[in-house]
């Protein structure tokens, strides 16, 4: 491959049809390589290779995306709201990535384009950062972006990992929420704010204690240390209620295969985890629910089950 195009790839991610055509490469010829499935058209006038687009997964597709938006824009852009959420690794639960959020610094409204959303908004000082080589909003200010475009469940999957990861604070997130003069206030803000907690690890337990709040249960303690009797931690579980005697544990397919040990099968990591399961039962005398993926998607049942626990442990 022309080595020329290899170092506009390195460089931007893409490369687009006026670079192709700069390198000796005419329409007919760009038209063959896309019909042939060497090169991949991810928007008009951008394109990557094909075999290399084959390997990415949903969120890599979209960052190239964002970028080959960002490399064509004809002015000063930065990548804002969903798209600098991705830039910082948010998880992206469940969120519509057909478009790239960009926010215009100079204030002024750009010409409409499909797959396109441009926001305007004062900028300060600090909200802009580089990721990757690009301008993207902080993770402060691209966590308040997200409860003005999400719902508020899915708003706190995402802050809860950026608060998890140290990218950004409550205090943090307070102090430019209140600097916000001139953005529409909303309710989902406000609620957010309230229920983020950064001892959250995965979209799963924010989900369930999000569960939790709706179904207005006592609100859980997240990643809660279990203690034995030299008072060494020996476990933590995701969720819990010390007060009450139960603790929840969330099932999803990623955790067993992030916390499969070398040369363990995914049947000995459910026992070792069983086996876990016994031991911090039998040191605190609670009981254990566990839930999974689709457990979340009844939440008045799920209700049901944690609050039958309850009623079990202090009988």
């Amino acid at each position: 491959m022309e080595p020329r195009l290899r170092a506009l790839i390195a460089a931007n991610g893409v490369f687009t049809r006026k670079d192709a055509n700069a390198l000796g490469y005419h329409d007919a010829a760009i038209a063959a390589h896309v019909r042939s499935g060497a090169w991949i058209r991810i928007r008009r006038g951008a394109y990557v290779l094909g075999p290399e687009w084959s390997d990415l997964g949903a969120k890599q597709r979209y960052a190239t995306l964002c970028r080959a938006v960002v490399h064509q824009a004809q002015t000063r852009v930065v990548l804002s709201h969903l798209s600098s959420a991705n830039e910082h690794g948010a998880p992206l639960w469940d969120c519509d990535l057909a478009a790239v959020h960009l926010t215009r610094p100079d204030g002024r409204a750009g010409r409409a384009e499909a797959g396109v959303v441009q926001h305007r908004g004062a900028i300060e000082k600090d909200d802009v950062v580089r990721r990757r080589g690009l301008e993207v909003m902080s993770a402060t200010r691209t966590a308040l972006e997200l409860t003005m475009l999400l719902d508020a469940e899915h708003a706190l999957v995402e802050i809860d990992h950026l608060l998890h990861h140290n990218l950004t604070t409550i205090p943090e997130l307070r102090k430019r929420y209140e600097a916000m003069t001139f953005w529409p206030r909303t309710l989902t803000t406000e609620h957010v704010l309230r229920l983020a907690d950064s001892r959250s690890e995965s979209v799963g337990e924010t989900r369930a204690r999000y569960l939790c709040w709706s179904e207005r249960l006592p609100a859980p303690v997240p990643n809660y240390p279990v203690l034995d009797n030299r008072g060494v931690e020996i476990a933590r579980v995701d969720l819990a209620w010390p007060e009450l005697g139960v603790f929840l544990e969330f099932d999803g397919k990623v955790k067993y295969e992030e916390h499969r040990r070398e040369g363990e099968s995914v049947i000995d990591c459910v026992l070792r985890e069983k086996r876990r399961e016994s031991l911090i039962c039998e040191l605190t005398g609670w009981r254990c629910i566990r839930i999974v993926w689709a457990d979340l998607y009844k939440p008045a049942e799920t209700a049901a089950r944690i609050r039958r626990l309850f009623c079990i442990s202090a009988a």
